[in-house]
C-alpha cells in the first residue's frame, strides 16, 4: 500500500488545498492530511480542532483520505505511520524556494521524498493568509474555500457579534 501525507497549517483549508488532496488521493492508496502547528504563524483564525473538523468535512467524498494532527517533526510522523511520500502544492517559484530546503532536510533525516504538485491555475492566487485578509475587510470569499470553512466562519462571526 502506498501512503502519502499532505502536511500544513491549513488555517483555513482552501479550494487550492482541496484540489491537491484530491489529486494525491487519485495517486496513492491512502492520504493523510496532517494539520501541523506552524511556529512562524502566531495567531490562527481557527483552532486545531476546528481545522481538523473543516478538513474532515471537506474531504468526506474521498474514501482514502484521513485527517490527523501533529506537533513534532514531520519525519517522525512519516516514519511512525509508514508514509512513503510527502505531497506539497506549489503556486509559484516563491513556494518552491520555501519548500525546497524543507524537502531536502526531510530527505536527509529520513530518506522520504517530497512530491511537488503544481497548483491548478484556478487557485494559483489563493492562500490562507490572503483569504483571511479579504474576510477581515468584508470581501466576498465565495468559492475560495470549502463550504465547511464558510460555515465555521459564519459561526465564529455570529459568536463575535452577539
Amino acid at each position: 500500500m502506498k501512503r502519502a501525507i499532505c502536511p500544513g497549517s491549513f488555517d483555513p483549508v482552501t479550494m487550492g488545498h482541496l484540489n491537491i488532496f484530491e489529486r494525491a488521493a487519485a495517486q496513492y492508496d491512502e492520504v493523510t492530511v496532517l494539520v501541523t502547528a506552524n511556529p512562524n504563524k502566531h495567531t490562527g483564525m481557527f483552532t486545531l480542532d476546528e481545522r481538523v473538523q473543516m478538513i474532515t468535512e471537506a474531504t468526506a467524498h474521498l474514501s482514502n483520505v484521513k485527517v490527523d494532527n501533529w506537533h513534532g517533526l514531520l519525519v517522525d510522523y512519516t516514519t511512525a505511520h509508514s508514509i512513503d511520500a510527502i505531497v506539497k502544492g506549489l503556486r509559484s517559484s516563491l513556494d518552491y524556494e520555501y519548500e525546497l530546503p524543507m524537502a531536502q532536510m526531510n530527505n536527509r533525516l529520513s530518506g522520504i521524498d517530497t512530491i511537488f504538485l503544481l497548483t491548478d491555475p484556478r487557485f494559483g492566487y489563493l492562500s490562507s493568509t490572503l483569504w483571511k485578509e479579504v474576510v477581515k475587510y468584508g470581501g466576498d470569499v465565495t468559492g475560495m474555500v470549502p463550504d465547511s470553512v464558510n460555515r465555521m466562519l459564519a459561526k465564529k462571526q455570529a459568536e463575535q457579534a452577539g
